[in-house]
């Protein structure tokens, strides 16, 4: 075989993997427990299970699969401390789990709706929608997600 062949194959092969490099890969998600004050004591909540962060003024509303809870914090820190877990901000005022994410749907003007475990829609808005990126670490029959 000759050297042209060998250069023509990986060239056709760096075409199919060069638009997935861009994507941050997260390395291995580390599955982290959060602990919350309630009632008077405090549980501690693995962070694979809660489905979705909303913010309520002052406060955060995390959804958990069997309940939610209201936490004094901003949805800013939370995205921070739960970004390295598999969190994805994709509205101002949401955080979901990307592991819990069902499905995604184009809207009109560039905006998408995210389904989540348990049937709850979010909003993506344009600000955001590149963050849908993280919610897949492959992405299969398509031609990639455009975020631009």
């Amino acid at each position: 075989m000759s050297v042209h062949f060998f250069q023509e194959e990986a060239e056709q092969t760096a075409s199919v993997i060069d638009p997935l490099l861009p994507l941050p890969m997260p390395a291995k998600w580390k599955s982290a427990r959060i602990a919350i004050k309630a009632k008077g004591r405090i549980l501690l909540i693995d962070a694979a299970d809660v489905i979705a962060i909303e913010a309520q003024g002052n406060y955060v509303l995390l959804h958990h699969v069997s309940s939610s809870h209201l936490l004094r914090e901003s949805i800013a820190t939370m995205e921070e401390r739960l970004q390295p877990h598999g969190f994805a901000r994709i509205h101002r005022s949401v955080l979901v789990n990307a592991a819990l994410v069902e499905e995604i749907q184009p809207r009109r003007a560039g905006e998408y709706v995210v389904r989540v475990k348990g049937g709850r829609e979010y909003t993506v808005t344009r600000t955001y929608k590149k963050n849908l990126q993280l919610l897949a670490q492959l992405w299969i029959g398509t031609d990639g997600f455009d975020a631009e």
